[in-house]
């Protein structure tokens, strides 16, 4: 017999007891076990007596029965009591005497929360949209082209676009100060790598000529000695280099990924992959506006054990993130508290989806997953081979199907709610700004 106590919200207390004689069956099969293979001085292996293995493994032997014992009938009443489980029981074993006919019990745990969608019919969300032109072609292709950019020395005065390269020397009250001085320093006029009043003085300089001026600083400038202060720069020019973009041939496009260097294909290509990329970023940004609908509309708890699951796991693949790019983070404090937002609303958002795609048949169909992998494989030379390696590793396909299931969830919030398309803007939308 069992019996649930509602401890809280979310927390449930199940009150039960097993059989000592499950118990003294499960102790004595692993005694048998521990038997055949334990060394105790004295005693051949597989030869000790059970009274002397008993005595010394009998306490640990109870104790893992138990432990067994407690998980399992933990399982049995929770689906005899249609509960679901949020994480793992705690358990408190009330019976002291352990030869007592039964052991009663109680386990305090999460039940996963009841999702009760609000109504999705009065918020209105923007749905961002947009068809790739010939114009946004036309400047990617420029933008490839000045990516490739050359430079050769040119005997004229310094201007935009051009290469310098220079030595300086800032100093600040007589003093040169942290990262004042530089030698041979290639600065391009108008990229904005420099200070626009730095690169301003060395518009209309010529190879061999010096300059001496003065420049203050903004307030918020990243060296905190010089932020907001005036200083007095010293510069010797020593090349003028003028920018040379590449002509559109054969060494250009294997540049851009086109192997075999067809220029008639250039435009073509360029123009497939930004619709892929385009489509891809709509849908992020959508994505986005969408499950942010869906927790503006439903309100429940989160279950701690969930919670801290994620928070741990967010903090543990920010570590790896770091390290993977070469950052030394020994020393550095990292608590799982610090994700507990972000955390928070991912375990929402996964409660969310699971609900929605239960009760609206959502789930990843084959047709679409098989569609989602083919458009991906087409960026590539071997799609077929990337069709395959998909198919190979049921992870993997897994991983598609999530992905198809998100663009389900959003075409259904999208529906229910009161949805205005908005013209995207290219290079926001590209992150060109």
């Amino acid at each position: 017999m069992s019996s649930v106590e509602t401890v809280s919200a979310l927390e449930r207390r199940l009150n039960a007891s097993i059989p000592q004689q499950a118990i003294r069956s499960q102790v004595s099969d692993r005694l048998k076990n521990i038997g055949r293979t334990v060394k105790i001085a004295g005693f051949r292996p597989g030869k000790v007596p059970t009274k002397i293995v008993e005595q010394y493994y009998g306490a640990q032997a109870w104790q893992d029965a138990l432990n067994d014992a407690l998980q399992h009938s933990f399982f049995e009443a929770s689906q005899l009591n249609n509960l679901k489980v949020a994480g793992s029981p705690q358990f408190e074993v009330k019976t002291k005497d352990q030869n007592a006919e039964q052991i009663e019990y109680s386990a305090t745990f999460e039940v996963y929360p009841e999702v009760v969608l609000g109504d999705l019919s009065g918020v209105s969300v923007e749905r961002l949209v947009y068809e790739l032109t010939q114009a946004d072609v036309d400047s990617t292709i420029a933008t490839l082209r000045k990516q490739r950019t050359t430079f050769e020395k040119i005997d004229r005065a310094a201007r935009a676009e051009d290469r310098v390269i220079i030595d300086f020397v800032g100093k600040l009250d007589g003093e040169v100060f942290q990262g004042g001085e530089g030698k041979d320093v290639p600065v391009v006029l108008g990229a904005g790598n420099m200070l626009a009043d730095f690169e301003a003085a060395l518009a209309g300089m010529k190879a061999g000529e010096t300059k001496s001026f003065d420049m203050t600083f903004p307030e918020d400038y990243h060296g905190k000695d010089v932020a907001g202060k005036q200083v007095n720069f010293t510069i010797t020019l020593h090349t003028v280099e003028a920018p040379h973009l590449p002509e559109i041939d054969a060494e250009f496009v294997k540049s851009v990924g086109i192997a075999d260097g067809d220029v008639g294909k250039l435009e073509g290509e360029i123009r497939n992959n930004l619709t892929r990329e385009v489509v891809r970023r709509l849908s992020v940004r959508n994505k986005d506006t969408a499950m942010e609908a869906l927790l503006k509309v439903t309100e429940f708890q989160v279950p701690k054990a969930l919670l801290e699951w994620e928070m741990q796991a967010l903090m543990e693949q920010t570590m790896k993130d770091m390290e993977s790019r070469g950052m030394n983070i020994k020393g550095m404090p990292f608590y799982p508290e610090l994700f507990k937002e972000r955390a928070e609303k991912r375990v929402k958002l996964g409660l969310i989806l699971a609900d929605l795609v239960q009760k609206h048949g959502l789930k990843a169909k084959p047709e679409q997953v098989k569609a989602m992998i083919e458009d991906y494989a087409q960026s590539f030379d071997e799609a077929e081979q990337v069709i395959r390696w998909y198919a190979a590793e049921p992870k993997r396909m897994m991983e598609v199907e999530n992905l198809v299931l998100e663009e389900n969830v959003v075409s259904w919030a999208m529906g229910q709610a009161k949805t205005i398309d908005k013209q995207a803007v290219f290079n926001e939308l590209m992150g060109n700004n």
